[in-house]
């Protein structure tokens, strides 16, 4: 595949438009903003980068990295090991329903597209609710996107439905948005190139705070995300 169609397919796999439910979670953020503690565009930037630089680079990431080779190899046992490794590192009940649930939408995306080949639909298909990575990371692999950008892709594309979460619900402008994601998206390769660098026994989930926010969310009285 020609890289310009690989870039193409990065963007439509990082769009908005993605029909998997993305926008309908905040990971917490909103009770952040419910206790007070994100209540203008700084303390927004700092929850956020927060999250990005130490869940996303220590976990999500290297964890996708290790999904996109494994998927390469053909290696469906490893598949299976490092989405059962993801899963059990989403540690609120709404977390690990976020990611099946996107999961699960971009399974059924991709068998109503009839775009992938067969042998790989059919090692898809029977995976029992695969997380949201393990997918992305098949289909990443399939069409041939270089890793390094697979994984700044979908950083960007979780930084930017955070940035989201904070202008509907702190609320912020849309200049404070783009100021966010203006501040944040300069960290990505540097993030990226640090994800890919860890080793196994590096990986860790470790963000008390973050927890926290997922438990209180669960039961917080009026919000407008599922998480």
């Amino acid at each position: 595949m020609a890289s310009s169609l690989a870039l193409s397919r990065l963007l439509q796999l990082a769009s908005p438009m993605l029909p998997v439910g993305a926008y309908s979670y905040s990971q917490g953020l909103e009770w952040a903003i419910e206790c007070g503690n994100v209540h203008d565009l700084n303390s927004a930037k700092t929850w956020i980068g927060d999250v990005l630089h130490i869940y996303q680079a220590n976990f999500e990431l290297p964890v996708l990295h290790r999904l996109y080779l494994a998927w390469q190899q053909d290696d469906l046992a490893a598949v299976q090991t490092w989405d059962a490794f993801y899963q059990a590192g989403r540690d609120t009940s709404e977390a690990l329903a976020e990611t099946k649930q996107m999961g699960y939408s971009l399974v059924r995306l991709l068998n109503d597209l009839k775009e992938l080949p067969e042998g790989l639909l059919v090692n898809i298909n029977q995976l029992q609710t695969p997380a949201f990575p393990t997918i992305y990371a098949a289909v990443a692999q399939h069409w041939q996107i270089p890793v390094h950008d697979m994984l700044q892709g979908y950083a960007w594309g979780w930084l930017e439905n955070q940035a989201s979460a904070a202008m509907k619900s702190v609320p912020l402008g849309q200049v404070a948005g783009q100021k966010v994601l203006f501040a944040l998206g300069e960290t990505l390769p540097d993030v990226v190139s640090n994800a890919m660098s860890l080793h196994d026994d590096e990986i860790s989930n470790f963000n008390p705070l973050l927890s926290i926010a997922g438990c209180l969310h669960e039961t917080q009285y009026s919000r407008l995300f599922r998480s």
